[in-house]
């Protein structure tokens, strides 16, 4: 289980994060919704380690910070979204770069067989085998992001945390991720956070959701029991739901 008590984080001397306590179980996926501004990324940052925070952040009852980075990282993988990149690995050595903390946690120093066998479930798992040769350069940027996907299941993580990693992905890879990463959750083993703007999208990869503002949870828990126009209204600043609504009659005169 990963549990937050208290934390409070933010950079250069300014808080962001206020007080914020939460828990994420095995087998459950979570969204995390709130406006531009309100600390999802910072949320996501400090459950990683990746900056300082005051409170407690624990890991199967263990505060993250007294953890080493290489034991951390084959607990928690971070997935953003990709915009470039700068050098033209193979897919396969990609992949196989997520599985960095157990190689060299091993005696030969280099990918034991378990190690292959490991990258090679993650091709087949996000239907990448076929590309295993073709270079990162080569690849549309939904096949990219892909190779990340395998490439954070390759740490064999207990959670994968996520910040918009479906930004500038067409719908149809959009959905593609979100499900890889439903399916990966489903096993009961694992769990998955993500932040996501796009409303619609987050609520198909989970009806669990935390809604964020100013830094703070301000609700959470199931979406349809959580949530009501007038709280999205005064979250986002603007009629969601009535837009929501607008934009589902858009289609329905569509044969």
């Amino acid at each position: 289980m990963l549990e937050l008590r208290g934390v409070c984080a933010g950079y250069g001397g300014v808080e962001v994060l206020h007080d914020v306590s939460c828990a994420f179980l095995p087998g459950s996926c979570w969204c995390v919704l709130g406006p531009n501004g309100c600390g999802k990324t910072t949320l996501l940052r400090a459950m990683a380690g990746l900056i300082p925070h005051r409170g407690q952040v624990l890991l199967e009852g263990r505060e993250i910070g007294d953890m080493k980075r290489r034991e951390l990282a084959g607990k928690i993988a971070v997935m953003s979204q990709v915009n470039a990149v700068y050098f033209p690995y193979t897919v396969y050595d990609t992949v196989m770069l997520g599985r960095y903390q157990h190689i060299r946690a091993s005696l030969f120093g280099g990918p034991s067989p378990e190690d292959r066998a490991a990258v090679e479930r993650c091709l087949a798992f996000t239907g990448l085998s076929d590309l295993r040769r073709r270079g990162l350069d080569e690849l549309s940027g939904g096949q990219r992001q892909r190779v990340f996907l395998a490439q954070a299941l390759a740490q064999d993580p207990q959670t994968i945390l996520l910040d918009e990693p479906t930004n500038h992905l067409d719908v149809k890879h959009q959905v593609e991720l979100v499900d890889y990463l439903r399916d990966w959750c489903a096993d009961g083993r694992h769990a998955v956070v993500g932040v996501l703007h796009d409303v619609n999208l987050a609520l198909r990869l989970s009806r669990n959701v935390l809604f964020m503002s100013q830094g703070r949870i301000v609700r959470s828990g199931n979406f349809t029991e959580i949530a009501d126009a007038p709280f999205l209204h005064s979250l986002y600043g603007m009629d969601l739901s009535g837009f929501m609504r607008q934009s589902l009659a858009l289609w329905k005169d569509i044969p």
